[in-house]
């Protein structure tokens, strides 16, 4: 297989992935992009190329100043663009969450992400792979969960009431670990402890003696 042959098969696999995926150098300035993407910006590919994905994206906050994505105050702590740097100091960033905030024409829309973002080369030129997943859809069905204000039990599809281990098992295939916090530990510790002191308090069955 020639250069050639390997170039079109990597770009085919790239534009297979169905999440956004962007190359970006250090400065989020956009490289790269698949047809995800693509298909998501709907504008032509010289408008993107080299231009900071806040500035592509429309992020609300890519219009507080003049100088756009990556120079307001809230640019400090954007998951993208630091997760990024962090890619460029050698740390590969896996799916950490995120709230997008996104200008479509005069309207705002908010949407939840995974973010990755993966350093590598390309012709001795550090740059990094940044991985959106759009998991809105997810994060909305978290939030129209109906649970019991008191039992805590989750309501289903079918007006059945469970539990919150079981309601998770039976629609997202999600186990549950079983631990104690430090508040729950303390309060069955404190629980433990005046049980075995009101135990050896009591005063000794004389049936016992007579055994």
């Amino acid at each position: 297989m020639n250069e050639r042959e390997n170039a079109n098969i990597l770009r085919a696999v790239f534009d297979a992935l169905p999440s956004l995926v962007f190359v970006v150098d250090q400065d989020v300035r956009i490289q790269e992009y698949n047809a995800a993407a693509s298909d998501l910006l709907m504008v032509e590919r010289m408008t993107v190329i080299k231009q900071r994905a806040g500035d592509i994206l429309h992020c609300v906050h890519s219009r507080d100043v003049p100088d756009g994505c990556g120079r307001s105050p809230f640019c400090k702590t954007c998951i993208i663009r630091n997760s990024v740097t962090e890619a460029f100091h050698g740390n590969r960033v896996v799916r950490r969450r995120a709230r997008i905030e996104l200008l479509q024409g005069a309207t705002k829309k908010e949407i939840y992400a995974l973010i990755t973002a993966s350093p590598f080369s390309f012709q001795d030129r550090p740059l990094a792979l940044l991985v959106i997943e759009d998991i809105s859809e997810i994060a909305e069905l978290y939030r129209m969960i109906p649970i019991c204000s008191v039992c805590k039990k989750v309501r289903d599809d079918k007006e059945s009431w469970m539990l919150v281990e079981a309601y998770f098992k039976n629609n997202w295939g999600v186990d549950f670990s079983h631990g104690l916090c430090p508040d729950c530990y303390k309060i069955e510790s404190d629980k433990l402890k005046a049980y075995i002191k009101t135990e050896q308090a009591k005063p000794p069955d004389p049936r016992s003696s007579d055994r």
